[in-house]
């Protein structure tokens, strides 16, 4: 069934003209009235609506039952990525939305190719928010992670709320990946809600973090891990972790 995200308050009984991104998607798939489609606002569950009418550029729908389903992962991880060049951090924000990810900071690091600044940072913000929310309709997320403004490194790491986490590194030191098994490995201070936790993963883009950066993360709180032997793409090695730490903390699959 398709499913549409709709920034407004939903009710049972509401006839709702579908915003435009959505109504364009619904004459893309050729809907009928009478067709039904599932709508989510991001404030809890997902409401079954049945299209009445469909006209040149309004789509309208009556709003139905509402379900009290959630598809989120129990621990809630945040992303903050370094922003990698061309296309792939549009790939990244899907793919880690797909994958159950709370929020996503994109930062500007020292080796980050694409530089943002002013208009062209809330533009792409808007574009990347826009990726997201495309990704919940398809996987069935009815919680939108939000998509942060960039920001530099160095900002983000001074305001940030959420301390407990770890930053990506290729240091002999760092937490290996089998260490995720261990709960000593987990921060303690990282406590969400009873059986889950809240976490922050640090991953930096192309050419990783310079070593000042992951020293300044380890200072702020971040403990230093390891994805195994191999060096992972900019693109894949925070997936990797946000499946690891569910995984590993047992409450993924």
């Amino acid at each position: 069934m398709p499913r549409f995200y709709v920034a407004s308050s939903l009710s049972t009984g509401l006839l709702l003209n579908l915003p435009e991104q959505a109504a364009r998607h619904a004459q893309v798939l050729r809907l009928q009235p009478g067709h039904m489609v599932t709508l989510f606002n991001g404030q809890g569950g997902e409401f079954e609506a049945q299209i009445s009418s469909m006209g040149r550029h309004e789509v309208w729908a009556e709003v139905g039952a509402h379900h009290k389903v959630e598809r989120e992962i129990r621990n809630q991880v945040h992303l903050a990525l370094g922003i990698p060049a061309n296309e792939r951090m549009d790939w990244l924000i899907e793919k880690a939305t797909e994958l159950g990810a709370a929020s996503i900071q994109p930062l500007l690091t020292e080796r980050t190719v694409l530089k943002l600044v002013a208009e062209r940072a809330f533009k792409k913000q808007a574009h990347w928010q826009a990726i997201a929310q495309a990704a919940c309709e398809q996987c069935g997320r009815n919680q939108l992670p939000k998509v942060h403004l960039p920001k530099p490194l160095s900002a983000w790491l001074v305001d940030q709320t959420i301390r407990s986490g770890f930053v990506l590194s290729l240091s002999d030191n760092a937490y290996s990946f089998s260490a995720l098994r261990e709960p000593s490995c987990m921060p303690s201070d990282a406590p969400l809600a009873t059986g889950s936790i809240a976490l922050t993963v640090l991953s930096g883009p192309e050419g990783g973090l310079s070593p000042e950066e992951e020293q300044l993360a380890v200072k702020n709180g971040l403990r230093p891990l390891r994805l195994g032997p191999a060096t992972l793409r900019a693109d894949t090695a925070p997936l990797a972790a946000l499946m690891a730490v569910q995984y590993f903390s047992g409450t993924y699959i």
